[in-house]
């Protein structure tokens, strides 16, 4: 059962690595500042990409 238990605690290390140490310095939010400029950043992303598609 020991090795169970150290095999849980190795995945949930991992797993926290992954998801809070990595996504803060690699996975920045995208969308940074008011509801308007948002709005303009997406709009702008699906345009370049109904363009490219063409």
């Amino acid at each position: 059962m020991t090795v169970g238990k150290t095999l849980w605690v190795i995945v949930l290390i991992k797993l926290f690595i992954m998801f809070a140490i990595l996504r803060v310095f690699f996975f920045q939010p995208v969308l940074k500042g008011s509801d308007e400029q948002n709005a303009q950043t997406v709009r702008s992303n699906l345009i370049e990409i109904s363009t490219d598609a063409n």
